[in-house]
């Protein structure tokens, strides 16, 4: 096979790599990267129409339905039947699992696993029992309540979407916590940080128009980046944000080439002689989440691990929320790590945990077992 060029073609919006890409140990898989016009959606589109109405189900729903009541009934819990049911499905799927629960036991299906699971493999599987908009209003909760705030987890979820996804968060968190998300970062970040996540929040990422995003505004804004930044004394964080934020992905590629061109270096080595610690590490993944998603996505899963012992939320978050993309996330992760997402999985994790994460990278490259 010749492994250069890695076609990314697909059907129903998953991609199905060759099982020779997966056979074959190479030390870099090529992935071609195409800057968008806009930033990436991390839900498929048939989630986005789920959610303007009551969604369409077929009869196999009811079957899964009935698999995860019988595997909750009476003393004990069947674990593997519920990774084989709610494990095995897509984002959409799992959508109209939970759907369809409700609507026939009168029972929010995240209520029933909070009863039946326990620990790591606990708190996933309560999150794949949610739609994948409640999963991240939920993720984001979990990241402020209680004592301190788990920042990384928190700009994962808010840096880098795009608008469509940032106003649909909003009005998920508003409707199941009773609390602006806006209002609620506020109060958990400060300094660069709460300035970065404020700005994410707006959604002001302008519609690409190449008559009106060109070279010579390029050039303007990338010069007025420098002057908020390495042009003076002291940072104009708010400055540099609102740059990132607005550009969408193939402008933001053209200020970072035009700032490389006059400076030598690009935005995110700016970003890094600008900023320092938590601040600046968010600021550079949005950044990144613009200009390659996939390698800044793989990088993400890759620290979860990082260090002594695993940060297992950070994991579970990760492998759930990029799910839909994964299969050009796992390609990167080989680049940059040389192994495997589910190599990583594997000698990071154990038990049912283990068990129910590997099922859903298998979800995304079905190839990958």
């Amino acid at each position: 096979s010749d492994l250069g060029s890695i076609d990314l073609s697909c059907r129903s919006n998953r991609w199905r790599p060759s099982t020779d890409i997966i056979k074959i140990k190479l030390p870099q898989l090529q992935l071609h990267t195409i800057i968008m016009s806009q930033s990436i959606n991390l839900y498929p589109d048939s989630v986005h129409k789920s959610l303007l109405g009551d969604p369409e189900y077929y009869p196999e729903i009811d079957t899964y339905v009935e698999t995860i009541r019988n595997a909750t009934k009476g003393f004990g819990t069947d674990e593997d039947a519920l990774i084989q049911t709610l494990g095995s499905k897509d984002i959409h799927e799992r959508y109209l699992i939970a759907y369809r629960y409700k609507e026939t036991y009168n029972q929010d299906l995240k209520d029933l696993m909070n009863k039946e699971t326990s620990g790591n493999f606990g708190v996933l599987i309560k999150l794949l029992a949610l739609p994948i908009p409640d999963a991240e209003a939920k993720i984001i909760n979990m990241a402020t309540k209680g004592m301190g705030t788990n920042e990384k987890l928190l700009w994962s979820v808010i840096c880098g979407r795009s608008n469509e996804e940032i106003e649909l968060l909003k009005k998920v968190y508003f409707k199941k916590y009773s609390k602006d998300l806006s209002i609620l970062v506020a109060s958990e970040l400060s300094g660069v940080l709460k300035k970065l996540h404020l700005a994410c929040l707006q959604g002001m990422e302008e519609t690409y128009d190449p008559t009106y995003h060109n070279e010579s505004k390029a050039v303007e804004d990338a010069d007025e980046f420098y002057a908020a930044g390495e042009g003076k004394w002291g940072t104009d964080e708010a400055a540099l944000f609102d740059i990132i934020c607005k550009a969408p992905p193939k402008y933001l590629q053209m200020i970072d080439d035009a700032y490389v061109a006059k400076r030598n270096h690009n935005l995110e080595r700016a970003l890094e002689k600008e900023l320092s610690g938590k601040g600046k590490k968010a600021a550079i993944f949005h950044l990144n989440m613009k200009l390659n998603p996939y390698k800044t996505a793989a990088e993400h899963i890759k620290s979860t691990c990082a260090g002594i012992g695993t940060d297992e939320l950070g994991l579970s978050c990760a492998i759930l929320r990029y799910q839909h993309i994964l299969p050009r996330v796992m390609v990167e992760h080989v680049n940059i790590s040389s192994k495997t997402v589910e190599d990583r999985v594997v000698s990071e994790t154990s038990g049912y945990y283990r068990k129910l994460l590997v099922q859903m990278i298998k979800v995304a490259w079905p190839d990958a077992a």
